[in-house]
Order: structure tokens, then C-alpha cells, then sequence
């Protein structure tokens, strides 16, 4: 084997010459993918002037020095571009953004969390998806305004996905 199963590190061999140059592509490598932060969401060219450290999410078309490393991760060095695949769960911290895009099904998932529950202060304060609800209908007094108010926190409740609709 010639690289780890996951991020396909450099190893070293038996009696092989200037090992340094592999254990210190290997650090590199590490030092862009643990604890991920990239610049800015994905983007297709490279900048035109990186930084030595920067770190970019490659997006689905790249061009130039990035070409063929779609959904890579780009880290700046200064021998140049190293690229690292992601691997299926892989997150990263979008400085612009303050997002954590999640690689996901051969893409970079940005904007979603994913979860079971969100737990607040120790307090549930949400969780799976309720059945539908139906709106105020009958009943021997009718409120209109109260009907009103009911039906928009109704409507609320289903646009943020809480109950069925």
C-alpha cells in the first residue's frame, strides 16, 4: 500500500531514501484536512494570488491549476496546489460563511444540518416531524380572529417542516 485506506497519506517504506519528504508531504496534507477551514464556499478557478496555508473547496467544474479535482479540497503550499479528496462525511468550516458544508453523495452539502432532534439548554425543542394538523373548522361559537391567528401559526408551523401539511 502506498497511501493510508482514507485520505491516501504518503507512507513510508522499508529501506526507502529521504524519508522526510514523505512523512512532511504527509503533515501537510493533515494540517489542510484536521479541523478543515476553507476560505470561501466552493469555487471553480483558483485565486489569482493565494496565500501559503489558504484552503479552498474545488467546485463541480473547476478550471486552470484545479482541473479534474472537482469537490477536492485545495491547499495552498509553498511548492504549490496538494489537493485532497474528501471522503463521504468529510466537514469543513467556511470562514466567509461561518457554514460547515458536509460531503455528502459525491458533493459538498452547504447550508444543512442534519440531526434527530435539537436540544437546547438541555430542553428539547425539536424533533421528528409531527402528523398534519387541520385548521379550526365548526364548533358552536366562531371567532374569525382567533381562527386567523390559529391558521398563521398553523402556516408558520408547516413552512418550517415541524408538521405535515
Amino acid at each position: 500500500m502506498s497511501g493510508t485506506p482514507r485520505l491516501t497519506l504518503p507512507l513510508l517504506s522499508v529501506g526507502q531514501a529521504q524519508k522526510e519528504l514523505f512523512h512532511n508531504e504527509a503533515l501537510l496534507l493533515l494540517d489542510s484536512a484536521v479541523a478543515a477551514a476553507v476560505l470561501e464556499p466552493p469555487r471553480a478557478t483558483p485565486p489569482s494570488s493565494p496565500v501559503v496555508g489558504a484552503c479552498y473547496l474545488v467546485a463541480a467544474a473547476p478550471t486552470g491549476a484545479w482541473a479534474g479535482r472537482q469537490q477536492y479540497v485545495a491547499a495552498y503550499g509553498e511548492a504549490g496546489w496538494r489537493f485532497i479528496a474528501p471522503i463521504e462525511g468529510m466537514v469543513a468550516y467556511v470562514v466567509s460563511d461561518s457554514v460547515s458544508p458536509t460531503y455528502r453523495a459525491g458533493a459538498w452539502e452547504l447550508g444543512s444540518i442534519r440531526g434527530s432532534s435539537l436540544i437546547i439548554g438541555g430542553q428539547q425543542v425539536v424533533g421528528t416531524r409531527r402528523a398534519a394538523i387541520a385548521s379550526p373548522a365548526g364548533g358552536a361559537t366562531v371567532d374569525s380572529q382567533a381562527r386567523s391567528a390559529i391558521d398563521q401559526i398553523l402556516s408558520a408551523i408547516r413552512q418550517h417542516g415541524l408538521i405535515e401539511m
